[in-house]
């Protein structure tokens, strides 16, 4: 694994609340061939199973298997899953890591995807259940949430890229959405939108950036393809992204599905 990654999952006894690391405790799975599952399942009941037998393999069948899982739980785009090819490609490694927060927290569970070179890594946890993705649908009963987006959650409930926030899991995404309309109705200015008043209550924020207080949101007023499409908050210029034209939708950083957004993300936003 490379330095970007030790660096971040080092241990420190204060875990969290210490200010040189983000854990108390750190368990490479792959370098602990002598647990049992029996024993790591009993210590992180929330490790698949599927990821303890995962950190058997090597490097190449840890990064194959992975790819076609993402490929099988996906929908189908219309101009195929390319982006996947290419961010599996500049892989050099998956690792499976086991982590405490602080002393008697709860043990987590993430697959960290490491870039080759040396050029940073991604992390995401378990995916959600069924019966999670039900609820999150119930919870947001007014929207109808993107079906890629859905799916992307049966992968990795909570995903992102090195020390970012990221995309929220989905106990977190109502808590999320709470927060984001009391920080823009605190900011007592009209939002717009290409011109228009938008209503701050038909965007749900389901990424955000580390430290910035923006977010990427689904847009219950836009649909430019069968699902609602998402665009970039601005906490800092208290703006949206222009969606008016499709030839500046990237640049824009508006996007007509979350897998395109996906796509954007991990081709290496910052």
């Amino acid at each position: 694994m490379n330095e970007a990654i030790s660096s971040y999952f080092q241990e420190s006894p204060g875990g969290a609340s210490s200010r040189s690391a983000h854990f108390h405790k750190v368990t490479q799975l792959q370098r602990a061939s002598d647990i049992s599952w029996e024993v790591i399942h009993e210590k992180v009941p929330v490790l698949p199973k599927g990821w303890f037998e995962l950190a058997r393999l090597s490097s190449s069948d840890k990064i194959e298997f992975v790819r076609e899982h993402w490929f099988a739980k996906l929908p189908h785009r219309t101009h195929g899953h390319d982006f996947l090819i290419t961010f599996f490609a500049g892989l050099e490694d998956i690792g499976i890591f086991i982590t405490q927060t602080i002393k008697d927290a709860p043990f987590q569970a993430r697959l960290v995807y490491a870039l080759k070179g040396g050029a940073g890594f991604y992390h995401g946890f378990p995916g959600a259940s069924p019966e999670r993705i039900v609820l999150l649908q119930e919870e947001f009963s007014n929207f109808s949430l993107p079906a890629d987006y859905l799916a992307f959650l049966g992968i990795h409930n909570g995903f992102s890229k090195s020390t970012d926030t990221g995309v929220s899991p989905a106990e977190g995404l109502r808590a999320q959405y709470s927060n984001f309309q009391r920080f823009v109705s605190d900011k007592n200015l009209p939002l717009l939108g290409n011109g228009e008043p938008i209503d701050i209550r038909s965007l749900i924020p389901y990424y955000e950036s580390f430290g910035l207080r923006c977010y990427h949101c689904f847009f219950a007023d836009w649909y430019p393809e069968q699902e609602m499409g998402n665009i970039y908050y601005s906490g800092i210029e208290h703006t949206i992204s222009d969606f008016k034209d499709p030839a500046m939708w990237v640049e824009n950083l508006a996007f007509s599905t979350f897998l395109d957004w996906l796509a954007f993300y991990l081709e290496g936003m910052e």
